[in-house]
């Protein structure tokens, strides 16, 4: 709210970092992302959507449900991936992908809910830009959605996407490589921009950085760069938010994940 943008969106990413764990719906409960996104939902009026991995389940039921959900604990739209978190089978068949869309599609049009359709291919190490386009063509049948990809590399898939879909769709790009502005997208007909967790990962980052300057050449530098104190309080909710409770839950969450 205090940088000026109008919509926030949670980050399964920076969520799972925050707490010691790996992102990706194996390592995090529906629940656990619920409750993570109640909080930033009870912090803002602004509107907030929710990576929302791959809807919690393999049916198409356990999409709709995970929807539902969203949609109780405040949130204002989500995405539903075609990943499934398995290496050696990691897309959804087509088909399948399709009918867990579907009812997803039609809990979110009940509850005023703006779904998101994630297209994983390319994030996948499956950059079959044909396929994408063929997993993209059902959506519009099911109701009003936007469509995301994620992974792209350049801007070249990103507009022949573009060029034969009207409807509002989103890239997620490899941040890693070359990046492009929210103009030079706009003009290859992005609607909506997603960046991922790479917020979270410039923020780790930053801090590896500065810790791995202390160590190996035991200089301070790194505190140029640092965001004023006073101005991080600024951002910051006054009182206490955090129970006793909660604060332990999430140390049991940390342990967990470290033992397996």
């Amino acid at each position: 709210m205090a940088l000026g943008f109008e919509a926030l969106a949670a980050t399964s990413a920076g969520y799972a970092f925050s707490v010691g764990c790996c992102d990706g719906a194996a390592g995090l409960a529906r629940d656990e992302i619920f409750d993570n996104a109640k909080s930033i939902v009870d912090a803002t009026h602004l509107p907030v959507s929710a990576d929302l991995e791959d809807g919690y389940g393999r049916s198409p039921d356990a999409c709709a449900v995970t929807i539902r959900q969203a949609s109780d604990v405040g949130l204002a739209g989500g995405s539903i991936e075609d990943a499934t978190s398995d290496a050696d089978d990691p897309i959804y068949d087509f088909q399948l992908a399709v009918d867990r869309v579907a009812p997803a599609a039609g809990a979110a049009h009940d509850c005023q809910f703006m779904l998101t359709a994630r297209a994983e291919n390319y994030l996948q190490d499956h950059p079959d830009l044909d396929d994408t386009i063929r997993r993209r063509n059902p959506l519009p049948k099911l109701g009003p959605m936007s469509c995301m990809r994620q992974g792209f590399r350049t801007s070249t898939p990103s507009k022949r996407f573009e060029r034969r879909f009207p409807s509002p769709s989103m890239p997620s790009w490899d941040w890693r490589g070359a990046t492009y502005s929210v103009e030079e997208l706009a003009a290859a007909g992005v609607k909506r921009i997603s960046v991922g967790g790479a917020f979270a990962r410039a923020a780790l980052g930053a801090f590896v950085r500065a810790a791995r300057e202390v160590k190996d050449k035991g200089t301070f530098s790194f505190a140029a760069d640092a965001i004023p104190h006073a101005e991080v309080s600024a951002y910051m909710a006054k009182g206490k938010r955090w129970s006793r409770q909660r604060v332990y839950a999430i140390g049991d969450r940390i342990d967990l994940c470290r033992r397996q």
